[in-house]
């Protein structure tokens, strides 16, 4: 056992795929590898990925209610005219009646599909230990755990009140270093990071001889907090959905035009209503997501905030790499939980990258935000959400998250509800 305080090998990883696809248990596995057996099973469980596959003949489906289900026609589909809706790969998600349905046996060792007998015949969702992606995900892991802010987010906030004032002045970092060194004791390079990075409140704008400067070869994204994902992924969120059935929200950025300088949105999806909200925002940097959750805490108090935000799911851009900041209040209140997809796999917050459709239906996929103000980002959401779904039994999400909220907290959110005769969702609705 004498290896146990180094990494796995990618050949070492080659083996337990081996041994799991021959069903050797993780003792087994452990004891040929002369690992331990937590070192195995941490490994498996960290670094296996989620498949939505189906089986021949069936597509993925795991709806609970899919043995039984007579539902027809949901998605509307030509090659679904004749068939239940049970053998769609579309109509389950849309059905106001499904109920997620997870494989008990991922519960306990080995924790993955390889070596289940029944996997080829299987519709659920399944977990594979693949050597390769595997070892893929465990040099990104790393990668990350080491490219992140590494001061606390108190520290962080002490630096930021001293740098940003004085580069909003004009000031150049070096100036402030050589003036603050006493204070700050970070290098320039450290700082110019943080600030490309969004983790002060100064933008890159705000440095304009870096701004003038020709773009350098793009570098990975710095995180704003060190190993941001640990104990956040994907199989912890649905361990954790399983465990306390929370009303997840689902969370996301959009893209206008590409380049420095450009407007982003953030968007907000209630999975359970359908009602999304949307941000414009200046630059896509993690301090500004957290500036839009700090203020729609101030709007709802901490106990509407609680029930509308139990769990929120995202991906793992650069601009949401600040969870304890988005979990927690100032005075550290927990507030949330948030997770995060696994690298590559957008279907996992597939509500809110299919509501995204309705946004591009007035602002097309490229156009620039930056003509935009909030309001008439405000406004198209006014259209979304009184847009009436099948899925909601023909209710608009307007509709639906009145029925499961208390009214009042649309008005604090600044919903409103438009007559669904004045529904628009084409560029004609944001012409100036």
């Amino acid at each position: 056992m004498g290896n146990n305080y180094t990494h796995l090998t990618q050949e070492e990883r080659k083996s337990i795929e081996r041994m799991l696809t021959s069903k050797n248990s993780i003792n087994d596995i452990a004891l040929s590898l002369s690992r331990s057996v937590d070192t195995i099973s941490r490994e498996i469980l960290r670094n296996s990925s989620a498949r939505q596959s189906g089986c021949p003949g069936a597509p993925f489906n795991n709806c609970a209610n899919r043995k039984n289900c007579a539902q027809y026609r949901l998605c509307k589909k030509e090659d679904c005219a004749r068939q239940l809706c049970k053998g769609c790969k579309f109509c389950f998600r849309l059905c106001p009646e499904f109920a997620r349905e997870s494989c008990p046996k991922l519960k306990s060792p080995p924790y993955v599909c390889n070596g289940c007998l029944t996997r080829y015949k299987c519709t659920l969702e399944k977990f594979v230990y693949e050597a390769l992606p595997a070892h893929k995900s465990y040099r990104h892991t790393l990668s990350d755990s080491r490219t992140g802010i590494a001061i606390s987010a108190e520290e962080l906030e002490r630096l930021d009140r001293i740098v940003s004032p004085l580069l909003k002045q004009g000031q150049s970092i070096y100036a402030i270093c050589q003036n603050h060194k006493d204070n700050i004791m970070l290098d320039e390079a450290t700082l110019y990071a943080y600030v490309k990075a969004g983790a002060l409140s100064a933008t890159p704008l705000d440095l304009p001889r870096l701004v003038k400067m020709r773009p350098r070869r793009k570098k990975k994204a710095l995180k704003v907090e060190a190993g941001c994902f640990k104990g956040r992924d994907y199989r912890d969120f649905l361990d954790y959905v399983e465990a306390n059935d929370p009303a997840v929200v689902q969370m996301d950025s959009v893209l206008g035009k590409k380049g420095d300088g450009e407007k982003v949105l953030m968007t907000i999806h209630f999975t359970t209503s359908e009602l999304m909200l949307a941000f414009l925002r200046d630059a896509n940097t993690a301090r500004s997501v957290v500036e839009i959750i700090d203020s729609l805490y101030a709007a709802l108090g901490h106990e509407s905030f609680t029930e509308l935000f139990p769990a929120i799911l995202t991906d793992r851009g650069s601009e949401f790499s600040w969870p304890s900041a988005i979990e927690f209040t100032k005075d550290g209140k927990r507030r949330t939980r948030v997770f995060y997809c696994d690298s590559g796999a957008a279907w996992q917050k597939g509500a809110i990258e299919n509501n995204h459709s309705l946004l591009r239906r007035v602002i097309p996929k490229g156009m620039s935000f930056n003509p935009f103000g909030q309001n008439d980002i405000t406004l198209l959401t006014d259209h979304a959400n009184s847009y009436v779904r099948k899925k909601l039994n023909d209710k608009s999400p307007f509709r639906a998250f009145s029925f499961l909220h208390d009214p009042l907290l649309l008005d604090k959110l600044g919903v409103r509800l438009i007559p669904h005769d004045e529904v628009t969702l084409t560029p004609t609705l944001l012409k100036k």
